[in-house]
């Protein structure tokens, strides 16, 4: 059984050896929520983190072990959050053309570049 997008599920964290793990179902049993439980909780974390960074650099005084631990925590929070934005973004619906609004009025005027058509904001 896979999610309502039929993939599999990235998950939040890695297997043994670093590999990634997914978890296949609909979302609604105690590994998903344990899932969501921690993204919700890395993704305050990396907020955290982020507060904490911007006022050590806003001191403008540091030690480079400071800037090193800084970097270490900044850079397995982004690789947190950068897990947690593949893993939502695979699990989003693909839209179809109509929803996209292909073939309405908007949609008609050719840049003249590439024969790709302009982005519209609606």
């Amino acid at each position: 059984m896979t999610s309502g997008t039929g993939q599999l599920r990235l998950l939040p964290w890695t297997g043994p050896e670093g590999k990634p793990c997914y978890l296949a179902g609909d979302g609604a049993g105690y590994l998903s929520r344990l899932a969501d439980t921690m993204e919700a909780t890395q993704l305050g974390l990396a907020g955290e983190l982020f507060q904490e960074a911007t006022q050590v650099l806003d001191k403008r005084q540091w030690t480079p072990g400071e800037l090193h631990l800084l970097a270490v925590r900044l850079t397995e929070a982004l690789g947190n959050v950068h897990r947690i934005a593949v893993s939502r973004g695979a699990r989003l619906p693909t839209p179809a053309d109509d929803d996209l609004g292909v073939g309405d009025d908007l949609g008609d005027e050719e840049d003249g570049q590439d024969g790709s058509y302009p982005v519209v904001c609606r």
